[in-house]
């Protein structure tokens, strides 16, 4: 059965920063692309972040370059998200991707991030 647990998230002020992260378990992580995506109420879902399969190429939306780093351990099947410089407007529910080789997607729940003074 495939399983995701984001965790992380919380509270922070502005210019703060936190990690999250997404622990999976029930399928070969190490031959997922992994992805964060993050939705807010009345937005579509927004991508924010993917790894490949051996962590050596990433990709970013524009409005996290330079602030947002994913990353990927494949011994732990574990996705991570580290984000510095904290924005309000990336106040979301930040939830993790796990797509296969034929094009499944797995979707976790998501974990909240507020951004806030």
């Amino acid at each position: 059965q495939v399983r995701f647990a984001e965790s992380g998230g919380g509270l922070v002020q502005p210019g703060g920063s936190l990690r999250i992260s997404c622990a999976t378990s029930g399928f070969p992580f190490k031959y997922y692309v992994m992805s964060w995506y993050r939705r807010t109420p009345g937005k579509e879902r927004e991508f924010v972040a993917s790894i490949d399969k051996t962590g050596a190429s990433t990709n970013y939306t524009d409005s996290v370059k330079g602030r947002f780093t994913i990353s990927r351990d494949n011994s732990a099947g574990t996705l991570y998200l580290q984000m510095n410089r904290l924005k309000p407007e990336d106040t979301a529910v930040y939830l993790c991707k796990a797509r296969s080789a034929w094009g499944v997607d797995y979707w976790g729940k998501g974990t909240q991030v507020t951004v806030s003074s």
